[in-house]
Order: structure tokens, then sequence, then C-alpha cells
């Protein structure tokens, strides 16, 4: 691979975000990402300046459940020097709760940073891969987009709705060469979970869930996995 493949990465700085930036890096594609939390961005960026200092790095600060900040990150990134080859979706929140005596705006909050911002950014990056006929859109969703969770609330209702957006896609996108992916993970070790009762072992590694996507992106442009279910090995938690 070389510096003209251009992977634009989402929520870069944490978790699965941050296990596809390095995975990418390793193999030598420039990679553009971004986060909300500045300070985390930079620090990421000086970390990763060091581990790899051949890479081509752009990193923008951007808080994805805003519109607006989602068309400038894309604006962004269409005015890098290297075209789009790979587009992750990756940034999600989550907040626990059930859809009766969830916080008024939890639904809007959740749907605007897992949905809409796939959505907006994909829109804005897509046309330029139609017109090359080449390209890949992995979409982050979870195996809450299949199987709801009671306190999952509006989280599950989003990732069923990205899941849509991604099926969706996919048939739209058949004739134009550029190809889709739906990724469903299951508990993965994360920020989120350090600190809690569940040993990390009992979760995936996000260096796994990196490494599938990686491996489905090497494959031919003849084929493409249209979902990646990936589950712990003792099952859901």
């Amino acid at each position: 691979m070389d510096k003209n493949r251009l992977i634009v990465i989402t929520g870069g700085t944490r978790g699965i975000g941050r296990a596809l930036v390095e995975r990418f890096a390793k193999e030598g594609f420039s990679i553009a990402t971004c986060a909300r939390n500045k300070p985390r961005l930079d620090a990421s960026k000086q970390e990763w300046r060091q581990k790899f200092p051949e890479m081509e790095l752009y990193t923008f600060q951007a808080d994805l459940s805003q519109k607006a900040e989602v068309l400038q990150f894309a604006q962004n990134v269409k005015d890098l020097p290297v075209p789009v080859d790979v587009v992750i979706n990756n940034a999600g929140i989550f907040s626990p709760g059930q859809v009766h005596n969830e916080e008024e705006g939890i639904l809007e909050n959740i749907i605007n940073a897992n949905l809409y911002s796939a959505y907006h950014l994909t829109r804005k990056l897509i046309p330029r891969m139609i017109e090359r006929k080449s390209g890949h859109i992995f979409n982050i969703c979870s195996t809450a987009s299949i199987m709801p969770y009671i306190n999952g609330g509006s989280y599950c209702i989003s990732k069923h709705a990205l899941l849509g957006f991604s099926k969706v896609l996919r048939e739209e996108m058949k004739e134009h060469g550029v190809r889709v992916t739906a990724v469903l993970p299951g508990a993965t070790y994360t920020a989120s979970w350090e600190g809690g009762e569940l040993p990390p072992e009992r979760m995936m590694k996000p260096e796994d869930v990196a490494e599938i996507i990686y491996q489905s992106y090497l494959l031919s442009d003849r084929t493409v996995i249209e979902d990646i279910l990936m589950r712990p090995q003792l099952g859901d938690i």
C-alpha cells in the first residue's frame, strides 16, 4: 500500500477507532481522523507521529453530533491532496436508558451522533468514489443493531437505523463499484469498560475488530463482505 490511499476514520482517538488508525498506519496509508476532545486528539497525534514517523496524518477537531461540524470535516477531507479510498464511520455515543423513561432529548442526541454523522459524511465523500468506481464504506454498527436489550433504549434504535442505512447504501452502490460493509461487534474492551466489574478477557479486543476490517478491505473488487458479525467467545454480555 502507499500514501496515495486515504482512509477516513471518525472517532479515531479511542477504542475501535484508535485501533483502526494504527492498523492502517502500519500498512502505509494516509489517514484522516477526527475527535471531539482536542487535548486527546493532539496527544494521539503526537504519539502516532513517534510510532509511525512516515505516516501522512491529518487530524481535525469535530463534534460529529453537530451537522455543521460533520460538513466542515467532510470539506476538510475533500480539500486534502489525496483521494478518499475508504470511509469508516466509527464515531458514536452510548447512553444507557429505556425508551419509556429516558431523559427528554436522548434519542435526538444519539441519533445525531450515531446515524446522522455517518449519513451526512458519506453523502459528501461518496460522489468522488462513484466517479472513480472505487471505494469502500464501513459502518461500525453493533450487535445492538440486531439484538435489542433492556437499558439499550435509544442506542439500540440508532444502531438498528445505522444497519438499515448500510443495507440501503449497499444496494445503491452495487452498480458504481463502491463496496459497503456493516460491522456488528459485540462487547469490545474500550475506555468505557475500564474500571468495571467484568474482566477485559471477557470482551473482544479492539485490535481484532480493526484486523477483520482491514482484511475485508484487502479482498478483490469482485467481492464484498456485506456484514461482519463479531461476538466475544463466551457470548454477549
